[in-house]
């Protein structure tokens, strides 16, 4: 059975002919920027037919196109999605008008990867399961009894936007304490080049050449390996944070199983030590069982083996 996932970024649209959760075929293209409906269906005809040809296939052997869109989609298949200009756009039915022999469906980014890992990945096997990507914000997705939870009007499992506590900057989304501004790379970033502003020696500074704007995610985990001070303070709160994210999903929703991915899940060693039991502090039965915590399978790969599991 041919699939086909696309993976809607602001950069570039990436596309892969999928069969039982492998992609055997790719087409890649750079996001218009002057995005807008119109340029947005056009582009993703064009990724269509470029893997139709590379793998001498017709439409009519495509079960289904799914399109996962860093934004909004409603149940009705209505996107918004502001970096590339779209808002409540209704793109499904002029797609199929477009690909005549398929059904298109259309999904949030951070959800349709949670489909990858939940049907082919990570969380396989498993009645339940929530993912949580840890990169420059934090997305999310929920699957129940292998159903896509997306909440009635398209904007549930928002996990990087649930509060956790107050913080010192306020989110891009305009809230004070959302979970992503403790537990993003971004959330890192920023906490680094605070300590460092106020003046703590670390061998952080070195690492970035004394300039701040310089600092990754990833020079904070490897100087927390050198058992540096600064990097171990930095990472303690992180992790603090992050079990208590993970508490309020369980209480809310006690998955059988909880995947992180994302860059920052690149650090999984260091990640899942302790975790659980971390986790277990923030539920009101201390020895319940919960969940496992798992790190995702799939990386780059998870928008578009998702999109095709709509």
């Amino acid at each position: 059975m041919y699939k086909i996932g696309i993976d809607v970024g602001g950069m570039s649209i990436k596309a892969g002919l999928v069969v039982n959760g492998e992609i055997i075929q790719r087409s890649v293209k750079e996001t218009n920027q002057s995005g807008g409906l119109e340029n947005i269906i056009e582009d993703i005809t064009e990724l269509v037919n470029d893997l139709l040809d590379k793998s001498e296939l017709e439409i009519n052997n495509i079960d289904s196109i799914g399109i996962g869109f860093p934004g909004v989609v409603t149940s009705e298949g209505r996107v918004t999605c502001v970096n590339i200009g779209l808002e409540n756009a209704l793109i499904i039915p002029k797609l199929e008008e477009r690909l005549k022999g398929t059904i298109v469906r259309a999904g949030n980014d951070a959800n349709v990867a949670a489909l990858a890992e939940y049907f082919y990945g990570s969380m396989k096997g498993y009645n339940s399961g929530v993912m949580i990507t840890l990169g420059t914000g934090i997305g999310g997705g929920i699957v129940i009894d292998d159903k896509l939870i997306i909440g009635s009007n398209g904007v549930g499992a928002e996990i990087g936007h649930t509060m956790v506590a107050t913080n010192y900057y306020d989110c891009n989304c305009g809230n004070n304490g959302c979970f992503e501004t403790f537990c993003s790379a971004t959330a890192i970033i920023k906490y680094t080049q605070k300590l460092l502003q106020e003046g703590r020696e670390t061998i952080i500074r070195d690492m970035c050449n004394n300039n701040l704007e310089n600092i990754t995610a990833k020079m904070v985990f490897d100087a927390y390996k050198e058992g540096d001070q600064v990097a171990v303070e930095i990472i303690n709160r992180f992790k603090k944070y992050l079990a208590m994210g993970i508490g309020n999903i369980v209480n809310f929703i006690d998955p059988a199983v909880i995947s992180i991915g994302g860059g920052v899940s690149n650090a999984s060693d260091i990640l899942l030590d302790g975790l659980s039991e971390q986790v277990k502090k923030h539920l009101p039965f201390k020895k319940a069982k919960i969940g496992d915590i798992v790190i995702a399978k799939f990386k780059n790969d998870a928008g578009i083996i998702g999109a095709s599991a709509l």
